[in-house]
Order: structure tokens, then C-alpha cells, then sequence
């Protein structure tokens, strides 16, 4: 089978596409043949070596997969072969066949196509993880969304126009917000041309926000927190800026707000039954066209280089996916 390897720690252009033997599948695994699997900025890190997980090489990237199950391992049941299925994994999936645990595999909802499948789990269950469970955002309440054009930040806005909110989406150019007012969001602040606190004063006429959530990091998370109102919380969900903020704790302090960790893949380890309520109500959203995952680019497994960099300079509207 067809696989994209790291072999040594590095940029994108470290790694090379070759042929490996297919896989066998281990007891309570399935092999998945992949379909498609989308392309998120922690692949971007892993490669690197920079991510909280660093699995041994040479390993395959891609964490977030959907296609058919190719074999089943001793003592699965509940899933057959040929049924077609999405699974958030660690590593492996930037190829033709995966190793699964079977008890991370979920059943695609019928409509669902793969591309759509390989990058839903990951965006909208990190956002929905933190927005509900971290956050507690609640009807009424103001949620700000930072690098609101990307997967979490597309994510966001949907899930906070559902849950009640009114939505402030917060990118780096017109055209990206253009794509966020489409989703849903209720006000629109180009961080890059515009007074970034000034304008959410304005918005919130001198209230501040309930609820921040940061994918993105570096000089504009400071600036956020202070937007808070009083007992506002701060999500961390990610530093797809490269630039991990140094925050002055006498903000939260003074505001008598939170700053809230958001640990996606330690979460779906943790706290199984929750993350399968998370998917469950994801599902039904979909299903009643009130999620709408953006798919900007599908890209076949060869230029896999290009979509990373592609990540790693922000280029991104919604998701992009790789299709071996």
C-alpha cells in the first residue's frame, strides 16, 4: 500500500510517499481502507517532532480518517466489512490502510460523504468539546471566535449560533470573514486593518465577551482576554500562530475570568462517554443541515507537501482534505 512516511524530524518536504506492506489487523483493531483523511495543524507539528505526542519512526501523519473496513481483528463485533466509517487516530492515516481500535470507530451517517466524514470529528468535536463541557456557553452570551476562518474557527461560529450565542468572528482579511458571515456569524473584526479591543468595546458596548475561543495564539490572545467581560472564560485550544502568548495573570485576576485547556485527543482518551454524546449531537445537527463543514481543497496523497505548507501559512478557509 501507498503511504507518506516521516522519517526524520522536519518541514513537509522531509517527507516521502512510498510503498509498505498492507496491514493486518490486531485483535480489537479493524484495518480501514482510507478514503480520505483531513489535514489539521497538529500534522503540521507531529512531523516536526514539536506535538505533545511524538510516536516512534517512521510513521505516517493524519489524524482524522474516514473509509470502508477492509478486515476485522479477533473479538470485534458490532462492525462488518465493507461498512463505511470515520475514526479520530493519533497517526497513520496519510495512507491507504489504517490500524483502528475498534472502539474508536463510528459508523458514517447515511449522506455523509467520506471527505466530509474525514473532517468533521476533529473540528467540530474539539469546538463543541469546549464551547459545552469547557465553557459552559450559554444561551444569550457572547462568544468571540480568533482565526475564525479556519477548521475550529468555522467550527465555532456554527456551533455558537446553534447553542444561542451571538457570534463575533475575528480573521486576518475580508475574504475570510466573508466565508465566516456565511456560517452564521453575527459581527465581523479584520484583526489585520482594524482596532481589534477597540471594536469588540464597541460590539459589546463596554461589557466584554463571555467566551474567547483561540486556536490561533501569539499577539492577539492578550488582547482577547482583556476583551472579557467579568468571569468570561478563555479557551486554549491550540497555536496554529506558531507563538505560544505569555499572559499576565493579573488579567484574570482583575477580571475574575478562566483560562480554559482544551485537549482534544486526551479528552476522547479520558472521557469516553462524553465524547460519544459529543458525536451523537454533532450527528443529529448535521443530519438536520445545521452544520456545514467547508471543504476549500481536496488534495491527492502525492502533494501532501503542499497541503501542509498550505497550513502552515494559513491559507486555509474551512478544512482541507488528503485523498490517497
Amino acid at each position: 500500500m501507498k503511504a507518506v512516511l516521516c522519517k526524520q524530524w522536519g518541514s513537509p518536504e522531509s517527507l516521502v510517499v512510498e510503498n509498505i506492506p498492507s496491514l493486518k489487523a490486531d485483535r480489537a483493531h479493524v484495518i480501514v481502507k482510507v478514503k480520505a483523511c483531513g489535514v489539521n495543524f497538529p500534522d503540521t507539528l507531529i512531523i516536526q517532532g514539536k506535538y505533545q505526542y511524538k510516536p516512534d519512526l517512521p510513521f505516517s501523519p493524519g489524524a482524522e480518517i474516514s473509509g470502508v473496513i477492509k478486515e476485522l481483528g479477533q473479538g470485534v463485533s458490532g462492525v462488518k466489512v465493507g461498512d463505511r466509517v470515520f475514526a479520530f487516530v493519533r497517526c497513520g492515516g496519510f495512507s491507504e490502510e489504517v490500524s483502528v481500535p475498534v472502539e474508536k470507530i463510528v459508523l458514517i451517517p447515511e449522506g455523509m460523504d467520506f471527505e466530509t466524514a474525514s473532517a468533521f470529528s476533529m473540528t467540530y468535536g474539539t469546538s463543541y468539546y469546549a464551547l459545552k463541557y469547557r465553557a459552559q456557553l450559554k444561551s444569550g452570551e457572547t462568544l468571540l471566535v480568533l482565526g475564525a476562518a479556519g477548521g475550529i474557527g468555522i467550527a465555532a461560529v456554527e456551533l455558537g449560533k446553534i447553542m444561542g450565542a451571538r457570534v463575533i468572528a475575528s480573521a486576518s482579511s475580508d475574504d475570510k470573514l466573508a466565508v465566516c458571515k456565511k456560517h452564521g456569524a453575527d459581527e465581523l473584526i479584520n484583526y489585520s486593518t482594524q482596532n481589534f479591543r477597540s471594536i469588540v468595546n464597541e460590539i459589546t458596548k463596554g461589557q466584554g465577551v463571555d467566551v474567547v475561543c483561540d486556536p490561533v495564539g501569539g499577539s492577539l490572545s492578550e488582547q482577547a482576554l482583556r476583551s472579557t467581560g467579568w468571569k468570561g472564560r478563555f479557551l486554549v485550544m491550540g497555536f496554529a500562530s506558531g507563538e505560544i502568548p505569555r499572559i499576565p495573570l493579573n488579567i484574570p485576576l482583575l477580571k475574575g475570568n478562566s483560562i480554559v485547556g482544551v485537549f482534544w485527543s486526551d479528552f476522547i482518551r479520558r472521557e469516553k462517554e462524553t465524547y460519544s454524546n459529543v458525536l451523537q449531537d454533532l450527528t443529529i445537527w448535521y443530519l438536520q443541515g445545521k452544520l456545514k463543514p467547508l471543504i476549500s481543497r481536496i488534495y491527492p496523497l502525492e502533494q501532501v507537501t503542499l497541503a501542509l505548507n498550505d497550513i502552515i501559512n494559513r491559507r486555509v478557509k474551512g478544512k482541507i482534505v488528503l485523498v490517497p
